[in-house]
């Protein structure tokens, strides 16, 4: 069997090796101009001045564009009956028509226009705007799904997931070479730039093969690659953070962003070298075991993970049950095989979902409504000068972070540590963070904790794809994985609201002035480090309790890794000895 599918690789394989490594391009573009999410603090001040709407009911704005995600099934439902591409393009349009919306509410609202926008109507805005994001993310997952075999299917996940974080930095780059004292110039970006990259893109999807990852049992060659491409993407990330992160001139910001863009191309090199070469890059790789085809396979243990019958799942079993015991609550309702199917039903009645689920809520979330809240915490700390730095910074430690993710897929063959340890360890310096900018609120400490933040929250979104899968099954993945992320909308609203009423309640009502229009406006401006002292504090509490439940969903699952390494290494010494 396995020399049957060399030679089917070795046979056609030139053009689905060259195919995949475009589609692979492809979504890394699309992720690395789409996460328009990540920008909203550098026009919020601006969008909550033209509407003349107080802190809480900007935190409500915010709130909807995270909302768009509990709506992600949606983009699932329209690819059983939608191509790809045709996916894509909607995507496009969705996240064209809501922030084209407002960009007109801000330009004519600050122009002294007679008219009056709705709120309801700027919230359903933005909720549109959350959606498009969410059916880009679907769309990038289904690509490397069909693109890649189980074996390196969470290397390519990581990699395109792990662009979508320097999303804000593209942007800043954008913005400071087109326009950099007008805020409004984000949203006319959110909204062509994502348009512009799905049609640069679109030639590569539309040669996506379905059955690619069946094909491409275990290309040589493939890690070296995937290693060459992480090295790439950490250069990315270092020229961002490292002229991205300073006010500049637009000359200036146009030679950097013209580095930037030279850096995401350079991936097409892979798919271009593969195209000219004859090499066979599809025999097995030596150092993995048989079988590699299954596309159904946990993704840490991709290589390795069966389904067994009769007396492995019962030894299996008994093992788990043996080594679950740390005490009645770190006992009962343990996953016993990773990779095990999960229905929702069976899902919400399992404790280490929420387990898990809590982690997730008091941890990555967070994190996120902190990069939502970042132009006003800038504003209140006299920071505002340095926010471009702060939004840079961000973005890129929550891209170093999600390129950290696919440490556990490099060095599973070397190391046995379950995936769950990988996130407790992530969420580690969350707390830490908060308690630092809560007792010294100085531009300093608030680097540094929008450093770790970034760094934390970066890791948990890109890892949790592959969590999710090993722990509940990758069948399920669709449904499960967005029953996970209805955290969002919720922590959106419950920690925004936090922030927004401890600034309401410490701010004063102003009246202000725009320099540019000159139209005066009378709102709720907070100053000082009272504006954010206690929400630090009150954060910092909550990712501790995230921190919590990821450990101890750490000693609940790490008998069931155990396990599976143990029967992987057995498997490999037999494939080995035969």
């Amino acid at each position: 069997m396995t020399e049957v599918v060399g030679r089917r690789g070795g046979a056609g394989g030139g053009s689905g090796e060259w195919r995949r490594w475009a589609v692979l391009v492809a979504t890394v573009w699309i992720q690395a101009l789409t996460g328009t999410n990540f920008d909203f603090s550098a026009y919020s001040s601006a969008l909550k001045s033209s509407l003349g709407i107080s802190q809480e009911a900007l935190n409500y704005l915010a709130t909807a564009s995270d909302l768009g995600k509990a709506f992600g099934w949606s983009s699932g439902l329209a690819l059983l009956y939608l191509p790809l591409h045709a996916v894509l393009l909607l995507s496009a349009a969705l996240g064209l028509a809501a922030y084209a919306a407002q960009y007109y509410f801000i330009l004519f609202l600050r122009a002294g226009a007679d008219i009056t926008v709705p709120y309801p109507l700027v919230f359903l805005v933005c909720l549109i705007a959350g959606l498009s994001i969410c059916w880009f993310n679907t769309v990038c997952f289904v690509l490397c799904i069909r693109s890649f075999s189980a074996e390196n299917r969470s290397l390519a996940l990581s990699l395109s997931i792990s662009f979508n974080g320097l999303s804000a930095a593209f942007y800043t780059l954008f913005a400071n070479a087109l326009s950099p004292f007008t805020p409004s110039v984000y949203l006319l970006l959110n909204a062509i730039l994502p348009l512009a990259v799905s049609i640069l893109a679109l030639p590569a999807i539309l040669l996506c093969n379905p059955h690619d990852s069946h094909l491409h049992g275990v290309p040589k060659h493939d890690r070296r690659v995937f290693l060459g491409l992480y090295i790439l993407a950490f250069i990315t990330g270092i020229y961002l953070v490292i002229f991205g992160s300073f006010n500049t001139t637009s000359s200036t910001a146009c030679t950097i962003l013209t580095g930037a863009i030279v850096l995401l191309a350079l991936p097409l090199i892979v798919p271009a070298s593969s195209s000219c070469s004859h090499v066979d890059t599809h025999g097995p790789d030596p150092e993995s075991p048989a079988n590699h085809d299954d596309p159904q396979r946990p993704l840490l243990l991709s290589n390795n993970h069966q389904t067994e019958s009769g007396g492995t799942v019962r030894k299996t079993g008994e093992y788990q049950q043996q080594d679950c015991c740390c005490g009645t609550i770190l006992e009962k309702g343990c996953v016993k095989m990773l990779g095990e199917e999960h229905s929702a039903k069976k899902l919400i009645q399992c404790v280490d979902f929420w387990l898990y689920y809590t982690a997730y809520f008091c941890g990555a979330t967070v994190g996120l409504v902190y990069s939502n809240n970042l132009g006003q915490i800038a504003q209140s700390l006299h920071q505002q000068s340095r926010l471009t730095m702060l939004l840079a910074v961000y973005s890129s430690c929550s891209f170093f972070g999600r390129l950290l993710s696919a440490l556990p897929d490099f060095l599973h063959r070397k190391m046995s540590f379950a995936r769950t340890g990988w996130l407790a360890a992530a969420l580690l310096p969350m707390p830490m963070a908060f308690f630092l900018m809560w007792k010294w609120q100085d531009g300093s400490a608030l680097v540094a904790g929008t450093a770790l933040i970034g760094l934390s929250s970066g890791f948990i979104f890109a890892a949790a794809v592959s969590v999710t899968s090993e722990l509940f099954g990758p069948n399920s993945i669709g449904v499960n994985h967005n029953i996970l992320i209805t955290n969002i909308p919720l922590g959106s609203l419950l920690y925004g609201q936090i922030a927004a009423l401890v600034y309401d309640a410490n701010g004063q009502r102003m009246t202000v002035t725009d320099n540019r229009t000159g139209i005066t406006d009378t709102m709720v401006v907070c100053m000082g480090a009272k504006c954010y002292s206690t929400t630090f504090f009150v954060w910092g509490c909550i990712t501790f309790v995230g921190l919590v439940s990821s450990i101890a969903l750490f000693l609940r699952t790490r008998p069931a890794y155990i396990a599976a390494a143990s029967r992987s290494s057995c498997k490999h010494l037999n494939h080995v000895s035969s």
